[in-house]
């Protein structure tokens, strides 16, 4: 394949499943975490439901979900891929080991923003008598908003480095064309747009975040 054809054909095909592995996994992955950091933060000895059950089951699922490197977790779950798109293959099903492995680092991420949150702000909630949930969304959410926006900024450039590695196992994407078409082929060109083309797009969300970050705050 010329660098034309690639650049005509195969580039743009390659960028877009690219985008499609960032943003769903991303998306669900923030819902999940987000569900998940409430209830860790809720339910912490000093939280406003304290239960240390399910605080330290809860912290222990996170955990080891966390700690498997993304090229084993693809493996590991493979059948629960199956079993949720119906295959283990292709760019469809990346988003569920992306997912999987995304939504704990989001949840200890939000975790950390909502208790950076000053305690001072949630008595004075309280002292007005304002209901767990008022505390929740209306102090805890609402103060930690620009840290939020951070951290998932960072999650997303995370997320862009699973999509490479999944490429590298078939699952489409700039990561498969840097490997099949560069890499195997020893195509200088093809190697060095693929990077570049990465690193611009890491470029860009970063400052997209940095921007939302100062807007919020």
């Amino acid at each position: 394949m010329s660098f034309k054809d690639y650049m005509m054909n195969l580039f743009p095909t390659a960028f877009m499943e690219t985008l499609y592995m960032i943003l769903v996994p991303t998306l669900i992955a923030s819902i999940i975490g987000f569900i998940i950091a409430i209830i860790l933060v809720i339910t912490k000895d000093d939280g406003l439901k304290p239960n240390k059950t399910v605080y330290n089951t809860l912290g222990l699922i996170v955990n080891i979900f966390r700690s498997f490197p993304f090229i084993i977790l693809i493996v590991a779950i493979s059948s629960f891929t199956r079993l949720v798109v119906g295959t283990s293959i292709g760019n469809t099903a990346a988003l569920v080991p992306i997912t999987v492995g995304t939504a704990p680092f989001i949840a200890r991420l939000i975790e950390s923003s909502l208790n950076e949150v000053d305690k001072g702000l949630i008595e004075a909630a309280k002292s007005f008598g304002a209901t767990n949930v008022q505390i929740i969304f209306k102090v805890m959410v609402k103060e930690s908003v620009p840290s939020i926006v951070l951290g998932v900024t960072l999650t997303i450039i995370s997320v862009l480095g699973y999509t490479a590695i999944a490429g590298a196992v078939g699952a489409g994407g700039l990561g498969n064309v840097a490997i099949v078409y560069g890499y195997q082929q020893f195509d200088k060109n093809v190697m060095f747009f693929t990077v570049v083309a990465l690193v611009i797009l890491v470029q860009i969300i970063q400052n997209l975040g940095d921007f939302l970050y100062k807007k919020l705050k």
